[in-house]
């Protein structure tokens, strides 16, 4: 039977593909948390400490140290901004050629040939002991924190606590905020370092609180499972020990792009566009985040940074009648006449629609936010 990572997100965001950083920018773990969001700051409540103190007895009954208990809840509280960002998830799904305009960007994948690189002698030792390849944990560790830039700087305690008292997934969060206690009795780290994403997932493969009880390993022998410290040897060797656990065939590849005919399982996840040989790899990676996008994006990722091209094939012109050029193309315009669209990917995001709003007001046209053969035209050459 395949052990399973629960996410406590949707995954799949707009920046990271994890959902998971409370930043865009590099993060510095252990960073005060005056630097996050207003509404990601403890706020007085007094339901949510009553909450607490009830809590106490049955960490307590866990096997939780009153020690423990007290280092870990001191300075923290309740963070409102976690509880906006658990309920207004947005059930959403990105085409097969969005994501992975996102997962493999340019900037993604120029920036994984770095990493692996420069951790080329940990990953080597990584994919020796436990038969995962170094480029496909490399591919989760960029698609799940960019290369370790966007972590997250949320306290742990604060947001899994938070989200226990308010109640929607309760029972969830309050078993991870036990085993993140456990992880901070157990030494592996100190209150003021376990930091992560709002939901609490952690370091630069964010695992939340049970997956990293049930797969982090102490790579480098310091005596402490450390995910969250700059140097990702332990987290890159948690990943590759999860995927292990969960089946992974070594010497066996995810999973190939074809053109005709091929043997075994061939997917095609959006209608008209690429398709896909998979193997029983392909499955493993979707213990990780089950999502047949996800998978994709980890095994092209992948292969890129190992050297390999783009896909072949292409995708059909989306609802508007547009290809991804066109939607490069209306970006670059938009941006060309002042109407930021921040990048030009061919994704029309928020940031993109904004523009187009924005563009239509001021030529008095109807403020859809919606893309148009016609609305390109209008922005010439």
């Amino acid at each position: 039977m395949h052990l399973t990572r629960r996410t406590a997100l949707l995954g799949l965001g707009a920046v990271t593909l994890s959902a998971c950083a409370t930043t865009t920018t590099a993060t510095r773990i252990g960073s005060s948390s005056t630097g996050l969001p207003a509404d990601l700051r403890p706020t007085p409540n007094a339901a949510y400490d009553a909450w607490v103190a009830s809590f106490r007895g049955r960490a307590a009954s866990a096997g939780i140290s009153q020690s423990t208990l007290n280092a870990a809840f001191r300075g923290t509280g309740y963070l409102p901004g976690v509880v906006r960002r658990d309920r207004n998830q947005t059930e959403f799904t990105r085409t097969l050629e969005d994501y992975l305009s996102i997962a493999a960007s340019d900037e993604r994948v120029s920036k994984g040939r770095a990493a692996y690189a420069r951790h080329r002698s940990t990953l080597n030792a990584v994919e020796a002991r436990y038969g995962v390849p170094a480029n496909i944990v490399t591919a989760i560790w960029g698609l799940e924190s960019f290369y370790g830039e966007r972590r997250g700087d949320v306290p742990v305690i604060s947001a899994t606590s938070t989200l226990a008292f308010d109640g929607r997934r309760g029972a969830f969060f309050e078993k991870q905020l036990i085993e993140a206690l456990r992880i901070l009795q157990s030494g592996d780290v100190s209150p003021a370092n376990m930091t992560g994403s709002w939901a609490g997932a952690m370091g630069h493969t964010q695992f939340i609180p049970t997956s990293y009880q049930a797969f982090a390993v102490d790579f480098t022998g310091d005596g402490r499972r450390d995910i969250w410290s700059d140097d990702p040897s332990d987290s890159l060797a948690s990943t590759a020990a999860y995927l292990s656990r969960n089946g992974w065939q070594s010497g066996q590849s995810w999973g190939r792009e074809v053109t005709g005919d091929a043997a075994g399982t061939v997917i095609q996840p959006q209608p008209g566009g690429p398709r896909f040989a998979v193997t029983r790899n392909f499955r493993v990676i979707k213990t990780y985040n089950n999502s047949d996008s996800y998978a994709i994006g980890v095994g092209h990722l992948a292969d890129r940074i190992a050297g390999g091209g783009p896909l072949r094939g292409s995708f059909p012109p989306d609802r508007y009648g547009l290809t991804k050029d066109d939607r490069v193309d209306l970006q670059r315009r938009l941006t060309a006449q002042g109407f930021d669209t921040d990048g030009a990917d061919g994704v029309l995001g928020p940031k993109s629609r904004a523009a187009i709003t924005a563009y239509q007001t001021s030529r008095g046209l109807p403020a859809t936010g919606d893309p148009s053969v016609e609305l390109l035209r209008s922005l010439g050459g």
